[in-house]
C-alpha cells in the first residue's frame, strides 16, 4: 500500500492563520488518536465547515494558537491538514512535544469508524514514516491512554489495532 494519501490543505479547507507554529524536534514519536466527539460529517464541505468551527473554538475559547490536532480524517477518508507534520500539536496536555495528534471527526462512543478513515490514516501514517516525519518505531495511543478522557471514543478506541503497524 505504497500510494500516498491526498490531504486537503488548510488553505484549501479555509483555515486562519496560526498565531504561532513550534516545530517538533525531530520525528514525532508517539501518534495520538483524537474524535471530535461532534456529529459526523457527511461531505467535503460539510467537513470543511466543521474544521473551520472547530479552528475558531480551538483559538478563541482555548487560546491555541491554532487548530489542535496535525490532522483530522472524514468518514469518507477525506484527510485535511490541521498543524501539519513537524508541528508541535495542542491536542493531549503534556504530551505535545514528541507527538502528531489525529482526530477521526464524528463521536466514536457510538459510532463506528469507517473502512475509508481507517485506510486513509494508515497511508497517512506509513506516508509520515517515508517521509522522516513520523518514527518508523512509533507508539499508537488513544488520547485515553495519556489522559481522563473518553476519548476517542469507545469504538474507534476498539478499531486502534487496526491502525498499528503490522511489520
Amino acid at each position: 500500500m505504497d500510494q500516498k494519501v491526498m490531504v486537503v490543505s488548510v488553505l484549501e479547507w479555509g483555515a486562519a492563520t496560526p498565531r504561532n507554529k513550534e516545530t517538533l524536534r525531530g520525528p514525532a514519536q508517539r501518534v495520538i488518536i483524537h474524535h471530535t466527539a461532534l456529529a459526523n460529517c457527511k461531505d467535503q464541505k460539510d467537513c470543511m465547515d466543521q474544521l473551520v468551527s472547530i479552528q475558531r473554538m480551538h483559538m478563541k475559547e482555548r487560546a491555541f494558537d491554532d487548530i489542535g490536532y496535525n490532522f483530522l480524517v472524514g468518514g469518507d477518508g477525506t484527510v485535511y491538514e490541521g498543524r501539519g507534520w513537524g508541528v508541535v500539536g495542542a491536542h493531549t496536555k503534556g504530551n505535545n512535544h514528541d507527538s502528531l495528534g489525529i482526530a477521526f471527526m464524528g463521536n466514536f462512543n457510538y459510532d463506528t469508524p469507517s473502512k475509508e478513515a481507517i485506510s486513509s490514516v494508515r497511508q497517512l501514517l506509513e506516508s509520515g514514516v517515508c517521509e522522516g516525519f513520523l518514527h518508523p518505531q512509533f507508539v499508537l495511543f488513544g488520547h485515553r491512554d495519556l489522559g481522563n478522557t473518553e476519548c476517542p471514543g469507545q469504538k474507534l478506541y476498539a478499531a486502534l489495532p487496526q491502525l498499528r503497524r503490522s511489520t
